[in-house]
């Protein structure tokens, strides 16, 4: 049986693991029976049964800690490609929210169901027939990070991509504490920074935006990064 600790291949290669997952939760869900994005058994640059390049699909996944930007940028790339949008904070179960509000850290235990069901949501609108997905998850920890990275062990066409946006602590407390009727108060960002863990080099499925400057600029920046990885992927025959 496949566990959150087996490598799974990920665009023709085993994707970085980040050790053993303490989740309690041993098996990856089954595929549906239903139909996922026609594979039929391609992989990355393979080709179909008429000759042609295998149709490829993709997740983009906005992260980063509380305040950085991860709806409002998820919206932009979301209207700019014309793709699905998920936002991450409405797959919260109630008691997730109820902690939060009360400014109590989630565990890992807390985000597993959130993480997997985020995975999920994903790939049905997928199966819906979108060649992609955009969607936001604060995604903090390498190993939430890997859950997600699960999806494309049912559908090797499907690439999954982590748009991070870095900003510092200080930045974030900022915006936070400017927000209004929102359950994620200023001080669950020093607690999110606490457990934050930056996407490192290995992690080469992560696209890396500053958003220490204007939000137009930020935006920007963001679609010019997935527009690039698109044409990268054309480019080396993966479509």
């Amino acid at each position: 049986m496949l566990s959150f600790n087996t490598p799974l291949p990920m665009g023709g290669q085993l994707p970085p693991s980040s050790g053993v997952m303490s989740t309690g939760r041993q098996s990856i869900p089954p595929s549906p029976k239903n139909r996922r994005l026609g594979t039929s058994g391609l992989s990355n640059g393979a080709t179909s049964t008429n000759g042609f390049p295998a149709e490829q699909h993709h997740i983009w996944l906005v992260t980063g800690p509380a305040g950085c930007g991860k709806s409002t940028v998820a919206k932009h790339l979301s209207d700019c490609l014309n793709l699905p949008y998920i936002e991450g904070d409405e797959y919260h179960p109630q008691a997730n929210i109820d902690k939060m509000s009360a400014g109590i850290p989630l565990t890992d235990a807390d985000r597993w169901d959130w993480l997997t069901a985020l995975r999920e949501a994903s790939i049905r609108e997928l199966d819906r027939g979108s060649n992609g997905v955009v969607l936001t998850c604060s995604a903090l920890k390498r190993k939430y990070r890997d859950v997600i990275r699960v999806a494309p062990y049912f559908s090797p066409n499907l690439h999954v991509h982590f748009i991070y946006l870095d900003a510092s602590e200080e930045l974030l407390l900022k915006r936070v504490k400017a927000r209004k009727n929102h359950y994620m108060g200023a001080n669950m960002v020093h607690s999110q920074f606490d457990i934050l863990e930056r996407p490192t080099a290995a992690e080469i499925d992560v696209l890396t935006v500053d958003v220490d400057r204007s939000l137009e600029e930020v935006k920007t920046a963001a679609l010019d990064s997935v527009l690039r990885t698109m044409e990268d992927i054309r480019a080396d025959g993966r479509a």
